[in-house]
């Protein structure tokens, strides 16, 4: 029913295309007029727009004219002209849309038309990469248009110093990375001064490869993390444990959920192993989460597959991207326990100070927007947690690549020799070859194949990651051989020779099928780009994780039927609709878990900003008395709650007397507070009579002070208080979140419970924060100007004094150690004289050298 449908009224991106393209024909209206103006004529048009933008211009009446300008300028500057698809890209991207554009389709010219338009405002527009290479090749080179047409263009990337981020920030302009975009939200909001802060507000974001940043990299949270207290002997001794147990009889691993867990020997095993008596008691809590974690880290995670070991650090390996996450580290636990497992240094565990889930980073932005290749298979999931709309983009020339169907065999080796025998076969006549692998143990495996096969080649995986621009940009070259991991190199495009396209263009070996579609089309999509031939075509096994994980038994079963050999290879549609049914299973299963992940986050988001709002209010100084004031009257109406009495009785007969003296310890005082005071000035109103006593109280001791002393003492104890209880705060959610998915034994739904309970631990935060502030400023004493000078120059006194101590008990130390040296010269039959040479070969006598 859904073709004939689909021939009448058009898929859902030929009617959004369609709606577009009246636009784009204005655009090209303008091409002769824009041709015939001088280039400052052009670049005039720039203040033109931002003057008609102050004069209240909207953006999209400014479009047509911008879009325009912006084409023209870059085929003067950079010698590109932007294709109709490409205008249509830019239009997508301005509508706050996500634009699914094949490789080589010029993304990143494509982007500087909305980031043009968007920058007049003067507001900042953000463009959003995969790594500091692409972010600082991006602001190079498309920087020389904005600069031609009057805009300066900033770039993020790592290692930069607060100043030049700052600078970079304010441009019209800003490149950078996800991860540096993000961590600086967490860094500033960790200050303690507004100037210091680094970010302005969120106008507009294009995210490039908005699937491997928006999907793949949204299943972890974003942490700063401080080291708690916690012994790190712990994971060496569980380490020690593991490898005394066997799989299946002592514990048993689920490895699509990445869990395991000990069996009842196990259990025996390990308490006969430890010397206890009860593994799960509740004193061996931590122990058997030590266990738990080193269990996981020996079977479940893999080097030079999940992890690498760079320098006697255990790395992360980005399981999309294949790149190395340098800084990042697994939570609760597991890094330490892999730490212990690889005989590196396990450092300390840390504890969260500050996190954010990229979901709900980028929905701080008034308007975003996303480019890639592959983004039409997680529409459904861009529209229900971003509510961003997909658009699928024509490509400029039609595609010529050739994608042949998958093959499987029965094994490994198998696989690996039908591979070798084609590249061998391609490489011969000449033909470019890039090899995906989804690991880079199987990329060195292949690269070790290989060699023996006497094929030159490249790698490039995360072990090579500075090399990449490097070797994707020769991979099409004739004869070349490339073996890359995942997506690395995406974001550089493969460009052919005239001789490669005449040979058949780039020829893409898939080695195993990913267990998300869009990732096998982003390989897929490395070759045919504008229009240039290709071919394509994965080789599986039986072996293989997706297979063998997600049910290979129907198709063993068949093979076995049928008598098939060892290298003998079946091609079936059954094996295509198998794979397209486990891949589709496991990209719900980590919707699923992204969605789960958002959930909970949304729960801290809400509580972050009111936290991240209040910390901004107190550095921008505003009004922090008036705050500190309102605290009091909470902190007064908690003592009173904490004694009024369960039924009303006149006031005189409350407990006065605990009372008084939660009222002087609360504020710091010896004012005696009294019923009769109460009864005749706030007509026994309890609540209004000790918060206007204790702000009188507060008052008189500001008296003393200057204002900016007042300041900045308001200043420091509000954030060092909210600082502290904040980070408190993320480590008790921490704790709960852990045990929270217990709940569901109890007929409970685990979200519902971590709702409840965060709210009110979040409520008792904010009591407790109060209660402190209060205690601390009714405590705290400040100084005069006079008395900070006196207490400094005590200091400094105190300083002199202590270093001539010093200096003494040093003179005194190397008296008595020259001594030391000499006393054996002095003694006994080998006594020197006083006016004997000295031992020592000075040639002065020895009563000169030691004063002996």
């Amino acid at each position: 029913m859904l073709n004939p449908l689909k021939a009448i009224f058009g898929t859902k991106h030929d009617r959004d295309i369609k709606k577009i393209m009246p636009v784009i024909n204005q655009i090209n209206d303008l091409e002769e007029k824009m041709k015939s103006m001088s280039d400052e004529e052009l670049k005039a048009q720039t203040p033109k727009f931002k003057e008609m933008i102050k004069n209240g211009a909207s953006l999209d009446s400014l479009l047509v004219e911008a879009f325009a300008t912006v084409r023209e300028a870059s085929v003067r500057v950079l010698g590109m002209r932007h294709y109709n698809v490409q205008l249509v890209g830019g239009v997508v991207l301005y509508q706050g849309k996500i634009a699914e554009m094949k490789t080589g389709e010029g993304k990143t010219l494509t982007a500087t038309l909305p980031l043009y338009l968007i920058a007049l405002e003067g507001k900042g527009a953000h463009i959003i990469t995969v790594n500091d290479y692409l972010a600082s090749r991006d602001a190079e080179e498309m920087g020389v248009l904005f600069n031609w047409l009057g805009l300066n263009v900033g770039c993020i990337v790592a290692d930069m110093e607060d100043e030049a981020r700052k600078a970079a920030y304010r441009a019209d302009i800003t490149y950078g990375t996800n991860n540096e975009f993000a961590f600086d939200y967490l860094r500033d909001n960790m200050k303690f001064s507004l100037e210091d802060y680094v970010q302005r507000d969120f106008r507009y974001c294009i995210v490039d490869e908005v699937d491997s940043i928006l999907i793949d990299e949204a299943r972890t949270p974003l942490l700063i993390s401080g080291p708690s207290e916690g012994n790190t002997d712990a994971y060496a001794m569980a380490n020690t444990v593991i490898p005394k147990l066997t799989i299946e009889k002592h514990f048993t691993i689920d490895e699509k959920s990445k869990s395991a867990i000990f069996t009842d020997d196990g259990i025996v095993k390990v308490q006969e192993i430890m010397g206890i008596e009860n593994l799960y008691d509740i004193k061996n809590s931590d122990l058997l989460h030590h266990l738990n974690q080193a269990l996981r880290a020996h079977h479940l995670f893999k080097n030079d597959i999940d992890y690498v070991i760079k320098e006697g650090q255990v790395i992360i390996v980005d399981e999309f991207t294949g790149r190395l996450k340098d800084g990042s580290r697994w939570s609760d636990g597991l890094h330490q326990a892999i730490e212990a497992k690889e005989g590196v240094d396990v450092k300390s565990e840390n504890q969260t100070l500050a996190s954010i889930t990229f979901q709900n980073y980028f929905k701080m932005y008034s308007s975003l927007a996303g480019m890639t290749g592959t983004a039409d298979t997680e529409a459904e999931e861009f529209g229900k947690i971003y509510e961003l709309d997909v658009v699928v983009i024509p490509t400029n020339e039609p595609i010529a690549r050739v994608d042949e169907a998958d093959v499987i065999y029965k094994s490994t080796s198998a696989k690996h020799k039908a591979i070798i025998n084609l590249v061998k076969e391609l490489h011969a006549k000449g033909q470019p070859v890039l090899v995906g692998t989804i690991s880079i143990d199987s990329s060195v495996h292949l690269s070790e194949e290989l060699e023996k096969a006497g094929i030159p080649h490249n790698v490039l995986n995360a072990k090579q990651h500075g090399k990449e621009a490097d070797i994707i940009k020769n991979a099409g070259q004739k004869g070349a051989v490339t073996i890359a991991t995942n997506m690395a190199g995406r974001g550089t495009d493969i460009k052919l020779t005239e001789e490669t396209k005449s040979l058949g263009g780039l020829y893409i070996v898939g080695t195993e099928r990913h267990e998300s579609r869009r990732i096998d089309n982003q390989l897929r999509g490395r070759s045919g780009r504008q229009g240039d031939p290709g071919h394509s075509k994965f080789f599986l096994s039986l072996e293989d994780d997706l297979m063998r994980i997600f049910g290979s038994d129907r198709i063993s079963k068949v093979m076995s039927t049928l008598g098939m050999e060892e290298d003998e290879p079946i091609e079936h549609k059954m094996i295509s609709n198998a794979i397209a049914k486990a891949q589709k299973k496991v990209e719900t299963h980590n919707f699923e878990i992204r969605k789960h992940l958002l959930e909970y986050d949304n729960v801290m988001n809400e509580q972050r900003r009111v936290i991240y709002r209040i910390r901004r209010e107190i550095l921008s100084d505003n009004d922090n008395l008036g705050f500190v004031k309102e605290m009091t009257e909470d902190v007064a109406s908690f003592l009173v709650d904490i004694h009024r009495p369960d039924k009303k009785i006149p006031l005189e007969q409350w407990p006065w007397e605990e009372l008084k003296q939660g009222f002087k310890t609360t504020f710091n005082t010896d004012y005696e507070i009294d019923a009769l005071e109460c009864s005749q000035k706030f007509d026994g109103d309890l609540d209004h009579y000790f918060s206007e006593v204790a702000k009188e109280l507060l008052d008189k001791k500001f008296s003393q002070y200057d204002e900016e002393q007042i300041k900045l003492a308001l200043r420091e104890i509000l954030l060092s208080t909210f600082d502290n209880h904040w980070k408190e705060h993320l480590l008790a959610m921490d704790h709960m979140k852990e045990g929270i998915n217990l709940r569901a034994y109890a007929q409970k739904d685990p979200l519902t419970e971590y709702k409840r309970e965060s709210f009110s631990l979040f409520e008792n935060v904010r009591q407790e924060v109060k209660k402190s502030v209060i205690r601390n400023i009714f405590t705290v004493k400040l100084y005069t100007q006079e008395e900070i000078e006196e207490l400094r120059r005590q200091h400094e006194e105190e300083l002199e004094k202590q270093l001539e101590a010093y200096k003494r008990a040093q003179e005194e130390a190397e008296r008595l150690e020259e001594a030391k040296k000499m006393a054996p010269l002095t003694r006994g039959r080998n006594k020197v004289g006083r006016n004997d040479p000295c031992p020592c070969g000075s040639g002065k006598k020895f009563k000169q050298c030691h004063g002996a």
